[in-house]
């Protein structure tokens, strides 16, 4: 776009860049950066404070590649979505998960719109607030997919508004989420985790590991949780990655969706705020050193903090066998807004309203 208002000051967004040949859009104001790929799944691979120069958006230690330059070694469906995943924040829908049918089709982990090029248009650009839309037709399931990004001047929220429309002439089951990872160097043993109240519950065997912290099929309230040897864990602290641990759990029944992660020593966090009667499970998932073997080999060190609208591919909750997909009826459209807020804290929050006012401790 040749005759973009090239400003430097105040809210500012721009399509013109690429990044390692993929197109990149850029938004900007005098407190934060974000930069969306829109050519793999219009990921948010980059959030960042700029007074205190933190990245809150976690990246794999391979990060970005091209996919058009690079061939995967097999089709396996879990390690085609490892190979590209770069970390950041993406929209996990319509299947989040593992690999599953659906209607017949394969679908691998968390596809198919986060590994396909989404188009980008910038709906707004003035100094005062600057959006960019991208969108994206599935195609092996029947989904017309929008996303819309905004940030206004002077303010240190992040709004995100997807809308899932069913294009098919039946009936289609949508397992829809943010996948937001965050790790180091923001993320330390030091960070505390802060939510709304909930309930949560560990599956069994939902690692595979045997380096677990957490009792499987345990339920309990936040932020209290079992050990794997019968001790307590609190849910708001990290553990080291010396602790070589890695668990999966799932928080409920929250009457507000909201979480925040503080890192007391850079005196900065960051919140995310998200509609529960959309979002009705929060995922945790946690690797703390360790994830062995294929794709992490002990190398990292991250979470992440995923509102779903359901339970991973769909399945029930314990002890159920009602499937917890959503569902479209033909033609239907959803939408949902979630936020992130960043914030200058040293001691976590209290409450954050889903317009993104923190509220610190």
């Amino acid at each position: 776009m040749h005759n973009q208002d090239e400003r430097t000051s105040g809210c500012r967004i721009s399509d013109s860049w690429t990044y390692r040949g993929l197109k990149t859009v850029v938004l900007e104001n005098e407190l934060l950066r974000v930069s969306l790929i829109a050519d793999k799944g219009a990921d948010v691979f980059e959030l960042s404070h700029k007074r205190t120069d933190t990245e809150f958006m976690w990246r794999t230690p391979w990060s970005v590649r091209n996919l058009g330059l690079w061939t995967p070694s097999t089709g396996d469906g879990d390690n085609t979505w490892h190979d590209t995943y770069i970390g950041g924040w993406q929209t996990i829908a319509p299947t989040g998960g593992p690999p599953q049918k659906y209607a017949n089709a394969d679908i691998g982990q968390h596809t198919e719109a986060t590994l396909m090029p989404w188009d980008a248009v910038i709906v707004e650009d003035t100094p005062e607030r600057v959006s960019a839309k991208f969108s994206v037709r599935t195609v092996r399931t029947p989904f017309w997919i929008e996303k819309v990004v905004t940030l206004e001047a002077n303010s240190p929220v992040l709004t995100v508004t997807d809308t899932l429309t069913n294009e098919a002439e039946e009936e289609a089951e949508a397992q829809w989420g943010q996948h937001v990872a965050l790790g180091d160097p923001f993320l330390t043993p030091n960070c505390r985790l802060d939510m709304a109240p909930g309930d949560f519950f560990v599956p069994e065997g939902a690692t595979g590991e045997e380096s677990t912290r957490l009792q499987d099929n345990q339920t309990g309230s936040w932020p209290n949780a079992v050990g794997k040897d019968g001790s307590k864990v609190d849910l708001s602290t990290f553990p080291p990655k010396s602790d070589r641990v890695q668990d999966f759990a799932v928080f409920k029944n929250q009457k507000e969706g909201w979480y925040a992660v503080t890192n007391p020593d850079r005196g900065v966090g960051i919140g995310i705020t998200y509609p529960v009667e959309t979002f009705r499970y929060l995922w945790y998932w946690q690797v703390f050193g360790g994830g062995m073997g294929y794709p992490w080999y002990g190398r990292t060190y991250n979470v992440g903090l995923e509102p779903f609208t359901s339970l991973p591919a769909g399945i029930p909750e314990p002890g159920s066998d009602q499937r917890t997909s959503m569902i479209f009826a033909p033609g239907e459209t959803k939408s949902a807004t979630v936020r992130a807020v960043v914030y200058e804290s040293t001691t976590g929050v209290s409450h954050i309203t889903q317009d993104g006012m923190v509220t610190t401790l």
